[in-house]
């Protein structure tokens, strides 16, 4: 398995018997890797993360070395000559065609999504996967873990099946390859994660082929919780372990994190800007926004210590309601397995461990200031008060009480529910997980714990903001994208974030027809949709 500290790849696993070969792009290549990033050759960070050099690094370590001494040295050049583009380039998804519905653009979009990179391109950093795979789209060009989900819901409920089929499958090979789902299928990711949601892929592939893929997953589906689990002995009370953090009264949470206290690869310019700018150690900093990173949501007021700025971004000090949510989830499926397995002790353990873990969430992650779930600081024994679409998701897997879900309803109502849709937060920070922006997973979260919990107007009233903004950005713009303001009804752009908002895209494609195939006259106002005429 892959050494998340060193970020090396492994040397003689991938699927067909090749390697990946660089790991961390920022180590391989030191100076010349700081360089590129921090004079900013490429406008996206990420660029040059994902390109394929032309031999070995070593050799072009060595020339660089030289090189960079003589006085004409041009540095966009030397890389000109010793990389190629990004492989693969990432689906370039243009507008729709003319006279092309929006329905119809959609259903295009699922071939032109698809990778399949069944073997490693030597010295790149993109780790093969066995089987192929729907991808979000622009600069997105890798499996992401928990976007495909979503993605999935959309494959299934518009007739790809063997599509999602394939995608559980290349979770599952990850899991027994590298023991965890890496963010995206890059070296650079391996060190972390994102929001498990493999037991909630395992559930929709099961509605379809039957209790058997219970069984077939299962010894992924534990290795997923060990992943999660893995500090859990070196974790006293009081005190945290990786992902572990048992309380003082010996209650067990997690929290997002990554072991490296570095810059990202992918971002290595902007996180040492914002080490610049804090009043702590550059490594502290480093760590909470790889953690932040993990959790999808980067980046957001919801972690950061003032509600405003990254320079106080405190996640690894987050026990949050999400993930632990989520995890209540993988814990029951597990229980079911063992259940269909024969195996009585394990399906009792994990029916336990879920049970006290959704009790804690309902009685440590509840905040009666704010009448809504929020995040646990669990070093200092308080939630952050801090309002967020987080709050869905303890409705989302049931695990909230009558009571409290009519109150985040009407919390979400009050606070969230904009003319476009469900914002993510009610803090404008420039941060894109952040108010005016919504996004097509949380909205999902949110029509479908809120039905769980029998608040079917609110549901229908955010399914039908949401489409309707998808449609009205659609007839201006001929496309769709991953994220949108939410403030207004009329498809206006979204912007924040450290790049240029993307077009594709996977899960908003996927929940647009998930949420209107829940409604069947918004079904309708969907498949009549076309782009305006220029």
């Amino acid at each position: 398995m892959t050494n998340p500290c060193n970020g090396t790849a492994p040397e003689s696993d991938g699927p067909a018997g090749t390697r990946a070969n660089v790991g961390l792009p920022s180590v391989v290549y030191g100076d010349l890797y700081a360089a590129v990033e921090l004079g900013r050759i490429f406008p996206d960070g990420k660029t040059f993360s994902d390109m394929v050099p032309h031999s070995d690094p070593q050799a072009i370590m060595r020339e660089y070395h030289i090189a960079r001494t003589m006085p004409d040295f041009d540095l966009p050049a030397f890389i000109r000559r010793h990389f190629s583009d990004p492989t693969p380039p990432g689906p370039m998804v243009g507008p729709s065609a003319p006279g092309e519905s929006l329905l119809a653009y959609v259903r295009r979009l699922w071939s032109e999504l698809l990778q399949n990179q069944a073997s490693a391109v030597a010295f790149s950093t993109l780790l093969p996967l066995p089987h192929p795979y729907v991808v979000p789209g622009g600069r997105f060009r890798e499996m992401y873990y928990w976007d495909s989900y979503f993605t999935m819901l959309g494959l299934v409920g518009d007739g790809h099946l063997e599509m999602a089929r394939d995608m559980l499958m290349n979770f599952a090979f990850e899991i027994d390859h590298y023991g965890h789902i890496p963010t995206g299928n890059r070296s650079y990711y391996l060190g972390r994660s994102q929001p498990p949601f493999f037991s909630l892929m395992v559930d929709l592939i099961a509605e379809q082929d039957g209790a058997r893929t219970y069984l077939r997953y299962l010894p992924e589906l534990r290795k997923e919780w060990e992943f999660w689990m893995n500090g859990a002995e070196e974790a006293g009370p009081g005190a945290a372990s990786r992902h572990v953090v048992r309380l003082a009264d010996g209650t067990w949470l997690n929290r997002y994190f990554d072991p490296r206290a570095t810059p990202r690869d992918e971002s290595y310019k902007e996180d040492v800007e914002t080490a610049s700018s804090a009043n702590r150690p550059a490594g502290e900093v480093w760590q909470n926004i790889r953690a932040a990173t993990e959790s999808g949501w980067d980046f957001s007021s919801r972690w950061f210590g003032d509600g405003k700025t990254m320079a106080t971004i405190r996640t690894l000090s987050m026990a949050p309601v999400d993930l632990n949510s989520l995890l209540v989830h993988l814990e029951q499926t597990l229980a079911e397995a063992y259940r269909l397995d024969g195996d009585a002790g394990n399906a009792a353990l994990f029916d336990g461990r879920a049970q006290q873990r959704a009790a804690s969430i309902r009685r440590l992650m509840w905040d009666t200031r704010v009448s809504t779930f929020t995040d646990y600081l669990w070093d200092q024994d308080r939630t952050t008060g801090s309002v967020t679409a987080a709050a869905l998701f303890p409705l989302f897997l049931d695990i909230a009480t009558a009571e409290q879900a009519k109150a985040v309803a009407a919390t979400v109502r009050r606070d969230l529910l904009m003319a476009g849709g469900l914002a993510t937060t009610r803090v404008v920070s420039g941060e894109q997980w952040d108010a005016p922006n919504g996004w097509a997973p949380l909205q999902w979260i949110a029509v479908r714990g809120l039905r769980n919990y029998g608040e079917a107007a609110l549901a229908r009233e955010i399914s039908t903001r949401w489409v309707r903004n998808n449609m009205a950005f659609f007839r201006r713009f001929g496309k769709l994208v991953e994220k949108y303001d939410v403030t207004t009804d009329g498809g206006d752009v979204a912007g924040g974030g450290e790049y240029t908002t993307q077009i594709g895209f996977g899960w908003t494609n996927a929940v647009l027809l998930a949420i209107s195939n829940l409604y069947p006259e918004l079904r309708s106002e969907v498949e009549a949709v076309t782009q305006d005429p220029a």
